[in-house]
């Protein structure tokens, strides 16, 4: 199979998985609030919502192997896409008519960017430099963001998609260089990269979390838009990515992404009581009190889902 096409495949399987973990956990905290971290350990279907998650998270690592970051990480939409669907018919009640029309303008829009996107396997990676670079500079990115002052849910919701996409940029040069045998798993490029990935991850998490409590449609849609951002500028100035057709290549990327981007808006908007994230990161006032501990997932704009 064409390494771009087997890319598509498994981000598309991860996106289908941290879509169904969603659903899964919104489910389990709405049937037992309150309940605390002891009790959620000791379910069957809480840990069977970790394993979607673990499963999504390896299938995005591995899509990373195979794929662009140009072409994996705007696929990350698609569990916004397929989570709103399938919890409406958990739930019980019909998909309206403006996430439907959210869905098409994602997909639409996705379809665009992945026409002009070009790419095979990636062969470039940051060296050890430029990744002490990108996370400097990221870094110092996300501190200005999270500064006190106005609109602190966008704030944080932009340096959560930024770290994110960071993230995932970072945790391509692992897997490529870790698996093409051209560095050893013990080096200090691998190791020390797979530590910024870490840190990037886990505040990237943290920072979606601080984010959505000031409201989740608006941050929930930013989250999602700024980590492809992010990974594209990385993969588009450092690894050699590029768009196929020229000008005419880029103002189709450009149209795709502002379809993608107000579909996204669109499916952002339905009400925290019937979003399938909402519970999970404990926004609906009536679950501020379910903590459901969730494992750091490198990269993805699931961590904000």
């Amino acid at each position: 199979m064409n390494a771009t096409l087997l890319a598509l495949a498994l981000s598309l399987l991860s996106s289908v998985a941290y879509a169904a973990a969603a659903v899964a956990q919104e489910r389990l905290a709405s049937r037992n609030p309150g309940s605390g971290v002891l009790r959620m350990l000791g379910s069957g279907a809480w840990w069977g919502s970790v394993g979607l998650n673990a499963a999504a998270a390896l299938l995005h690592v591995v899509a990373l192997k195979y794929g662009p970051l140009t072409v994996v990480q705007p696929l990350g939409a698609l569990t916004l896409v397929a989570a709103v669907p399938l919890g409406a018919r958990i739930a019980g009640r019909r998909v309206s008519a403006t996430e439907w029309r959210g869905t098409v303008y994602t997909l639409a829009g996705l379809a665009a960017i992945l026409v002009v996107a070009s790419g095979s396997a990636p062969g470039q990676v940051l060296s050890t430099s430029e990744a002490l670079t990108v996370a400097a500079v990221t870094a110092a990115l996300i501190g200005l963001l999270a500064r006190p002052g106005a609109r602190p849910g966008l704030r944080h919701a932009s340096g959560s998609g930024i770290a994110s996409g960071v993230a995932s940029a970072l945790t391509q040069t692992v897997t490529v260089a870790a698996t093409d045998r051209s560095e050893s798993l013990l080096s200090v490029q691998v190791i020390g990269v797979a530590l910024l990935v870490a840190a990037f991850a886990a505040g990237g998490l943290l920072l979606s979390q601080t984010a959505y409590r000031h409201g989740l449609g608006a941050p929930l849609a930013v989250v999602t838009l700024a980590n492809p951002v992010a990974a594209a500028v990385i993969g588009l100035s450092l690894l050699g990515e590029g768009l196929r057709g020229g000008a005419a290549g880029v103002l189709l990327a450009l149209a795709g992404a502002g379809l993608a981007s107000w579909g996204v808006v669109l499916l952002s908007r339905v009400p925290s009581k019937d979003h399938p994230v909402a519970a999970v990161l404990a926004l609906e006032p009536s679950l501020a009190d379910v903590k459901v501990p969730r494992p750091a997932e490198p990269g993805h704009l699931t961590a904000p889902l």
